[in-house]
């Protein structure tokens, strides 16, 4: 009976043990603006082979792209902590105003790249995002949505 106990006891004090471990996404440390500006233009550089007034100008479009997603990433978290749903119309705008950006970014980029960079910028930001929708598609871990659901 003892080693019945003891071994239930050990059983579950290893897998408590077993399921700590590194936080979850939504739970780890998250990258100051600065930082997540100074990684993205490095990583721009490296990849499209940037001269220093490329860099410096790419670093001005960043940040201020990081600035307004951040903003908006805080407006909307505090209407999903008041319970607010935006309706179809505001849905709608918030879209549009998204894809005005976007177009606003590939612009911007377009002035400051050579034929050559811009060519790479785009295919590598459409691999991303293929790769992105992928993930998304998978869901969890791998698994089909439907899967999780069952």
């Amino acid at each position: 009976m003892k080693n019945v106990f003891l071994a239930i006891a050990l059983v579950l004090g290893l897998t408590t043990f077993a399921q700590e471990g590194k936080p979850a996404r939504g739970e780890r440390e998250k990258l100051t603006t600065e930082q997540q500006v100074e990684l993205q233009t490095k990583k721009m550089k490296l990849e499209l082979d940037l001269n220093d007034k490329q860099t410096a100008d790419i670093k001005k479009i960043v940040e201020k792209q990081v600035a307004k997603r951040e903003a908006k990433r805080a407006e909307m978290q505090a209407k999903r902590e008041k319970g607010e749903k935006p309706s179809k119309d505001q849905m709608f705008q918030m879209k549009s105003e998204m894809l005005d950006a976007q177009i606003a970014h590939k612009a911007e980029m377009k002035k400051v790249l050579t034929a050559e960079q811009y060519t790479k910028w785009d295919t590598n930001q459409s691999e991303r995002k293929e790769g992105f929708s992928k993930r998304m598609k998978k869901g969890k871990r791998g698994m089909k949505k439907e899967d999780i659901q069952k």
